[in-house]
């Protein structure tokens, strides 16, 4: 079984995190397997994409054994680049760097299950990628949520301004297709710029932001054709054949 499957309902693309036996807890087969459908996602003609997960639970964050090193590869906008929307449907428990995902999401659907949790402070150890939350939220709110380790509703994350309409229960992921369709019908180059608009120029990008970005775009060239071709031009003694991929 894949711990990420893919779905397409017309326009919409729906990315599904399934370890539904541990509660879609993230391992690296996860974040992998996110990173992977972000960009499959970015290259097909889908115009939205719904992030949700399989069972009773968003997800309830990392597994132990993932580094912290590894998370910035399933954000969207930092692992990969797309300037196409991102919806979130999400049931149940939304904690640590599924909280996070989520937070990098453009909308966002919770039913009323849903509660959202970012507990780092009391695991004595963060990546930094949370910090993003207070351009996202009303700063005192934010600081509420990271300082004091506790979860909140789906309604109050609603009127804090996380999350974008509260569904009944087990009614997200319909709510969230409802949503994604209408962004769909959108004109698509209008939709992108202004996500890019958003994204990249007006909301400030925490220091673990940039540095995952940067990573993302640094870790393209090293691993690249062109860097391969130009280790093997050096050790045979002639001119690189660079293709620019």
């Amino acid at each position: 079984m894949t711990a990420v499957s893919i779905a397409t309902h017309g326009n919409v693309v729906v990315i599904s995190i399934d370890r539904r036996e541990r509660r879609n807890a993230i391992d690296i087969d996860v974040v992998r397997g996110l990173q992977e459908a972000f960009a499959k996602f970015d290259a097909s003609d889908g115009r939205v994409a719904v992030l949700t997960g399989v069972g009773d639970d968003f997800s309830v964050g990392s597994d132990p054994n993932v580094p912290v090193t590894e998370l910035w590869r399933c954000m969207p906008t930092i692992g990969t680049v797309t300037k196409k929307p991102i919806v979130t449907a999400v049931a149940g428990e939304c904690r640590g760097s599924a909280f996070t995902l989520n937070m990098f999401a453009d909308l966002c659907v919770a039913d009323e299950s849903a509660n959202f949790c970012y507990p780092e402070g009391t695991h004595g150890a963060w990546g930094g990628l949370a910090a993003g939350l207070a351009v996202r939220i009303p700063h005192k709110i934010a600081m509420e949520v990271l300082l004091l380790s506790q979860p909140i509703s789906a309604r109050r994350a609603c009127e804090a301004g996380l999350v974008n309409r509260v569904a009944p229960r087990g009614k997200h992921l319909d709510t969230a297709l409802e949503i994604a369709h209408v962004v769909a019908t959108r004109a698509p180059l209008v939709m992108q710029s202004m996500k890019h608009f958003v994204t990249d120029h007006v909301l400030v990008q925490s220091p673990s932001e940039i540095l995952g970005r940067t990573t993302r775009d640094l870790t393209a060239v090293r691993t690249s054709q062109d860097a391969a071709e130009g280790k093997r031009a050096m050790a045979e003694g002639r001119p690189p054949e660079f293709v620019g991929k």
